[in-house]
C-alpha cells in the first residue's frame, strides 16, 4: 500500500488557523505487510532523528485511525517513509503525517474509497485546528474551522492564475515555540484589520489576484514572531516592498509568497541569502494506492 501527502502552507498571512493551501511537494510512504511487529524505515527528512516505533507520529496516527475505524490492531511489516517535506519549517510536516497515518487506518480497516470528509474531520482534531490538516486531505486551497467540536472545511476555487514560491532556510523553529510567543490580547485596530484582510483573503484567492498583497498583511502572529525568526521577516518585508504577497509559512521560518506569475516574477529581484528557493504549482490531495 502507497501513501502520497503534500506540503502545506497555512494561514497565508490573515487566515490566522483556518486557510491552508496544499503545495506541488509531497512524502511518500509504503506499508509492506509482514509479520512481526510493524518496523519504521525512515530515508530522507528526519532520518535519525524521528523514532522507528510506535511512537512515530505516522504510526502512532494510524493506530488512532484504527481505534476510531477499525479494531484498533496495527498490522505487521514494515512502514518505509520517504520524507522529503523539511520538518520544523512551516510547511505542514507534521499534518502530513498524521494525514499519511489516518488514510493508511482507513484503508486497512475499510474495503472502499477513502473518505476525505472523515479523514480530515479526525486530523484537524488530532491538529486542533483545521488548516495545514485540510488542505493534505483535500489538496488545493481550504478554508477549515471547528465549531462545538464538529469540523467544517470547505474547498476555496483558487483563481487558476495563481502560483506559489517558498524560501527554505536552514533553521528550524517548533510550533510549540512559535505558538508561545503569541499575545493573549489583540488591539481593536488590529483585530479590525485582520477581520477586513481576512476577509478580501478568500475573494483575492479565487477570483482577485490584485488584492492579496493587502490580503495578506497579518496583525496577528507573524511580527510577533519576530525575534525566533528575524532573517525570515527581513525576507517577507523585502519581498513585500516590491509588491509580492509574501508571508510567514505556517508557524515559520520558511517564507512563502502567492499570486499570478506577473505577481511573483518581482521575486527575482530580491535577495534571499540563507534560504532555497523553490518555485511549487498548487498541490493535490493525498493519495492512497493499494
Amino acid at each position: 500500500m502507497r501513501v502520497r501527502v503534500p506540503a502545506t502552507t497555512a494561514n497565508v498571512g490573515t487566515g490566522f488557523d483556518c486557510i491552508g493551501i496544499a503545495l506541488d511537494w509531497y512524502d511518500e510512504l509504503e506499508l509492506h505487510a509482514g509479520e512481526g511487529p510493524l518496523r519504521v524505515e525512515v530515508e530522507g527528512e528526519g532520518a535519525g532523528q524521528v523514532p522507528l516505533d510506535e511512537s512515530h507520529l505516522v504510526v502512532a496516527t494510524m493506530r488512532r485511525g484504527l481505534d476510531e475505524w477499525g479494531d484498533g490492531r496495527l498490522p505487521g511489516g514494515v512502514l518505509r517513509c520517504h520524507n522529503s517535506i523539511p520538518h520544523a519549517r512551516g510547511l505542514g510536516s507534521s499534518a502530513a503525517a498524521i494525514v499519511a497515518g489516518l488514510a493508511l487506518a482507513w484503508t486497512l480497516a475499510r474495503d472502499e474509497e477513502l473518505d476525505r470528509a472523515e479523514v480530515a474531520r479526525l486530523a484537524c482534531l488530532l491538529e486542533g485546528h483545521a488548516d495545514n490538516a485540510a488542505a493534505a486531505v483535500v489538496g488545493g486551497a481550504t478554508l477549515g474551522w471547528i465549531e462545538g467540536g464538529e469540523v467544517l472545511v470547505e474547498p476555496l476555487a483558487l483563481d487558476d492564475r495563481l502560483t506559489a514560491k517558498v524560501w527554505v532556510p536552514q533553521f528550524e523553529v517548533p510550533t510549540s515555540s512559535a505558538r508561545g510567543v503569541l499575545p493573549d490580547d489583540v488591539p481593536r485596530l488590529d483585530a479590525v484589520a485582520q477581520s477586513a484582510a481576512a476577509g478580501r483573503l478568500v475573494l483575492a484567492l479565487e477570483r482577485r489576484p490584485d488584492l492579496l498583497l493587502g490580503a495578506t498583511d497579518d496583525r496577528l502572529h507573524q511580527r510577533q514572531r519576530a525575534a525566533l525568526m528575524p532573517s525570515t521577516i527581513a525576507l517577507m518585508d523585502r519581498l513585500r516592498a516590491v509588491g509580492v504577497p509574501a508571508t510567514v509559512s505556517g508557524a515559520g521560518p520558511t517564507v512563502f509568497a502567492i499570486g499570478t506569475g506577473e505577481q511573483l516574477a518581482a521575486t527575482e529581484d530580491v535577495v534571499g541569502e540563507g534560504f532555497v528557493a523553490h518555485a511549487l504549482p498548487i498541490g493535490s490531495g493525498v493519495v492512497v494506492e493499494r
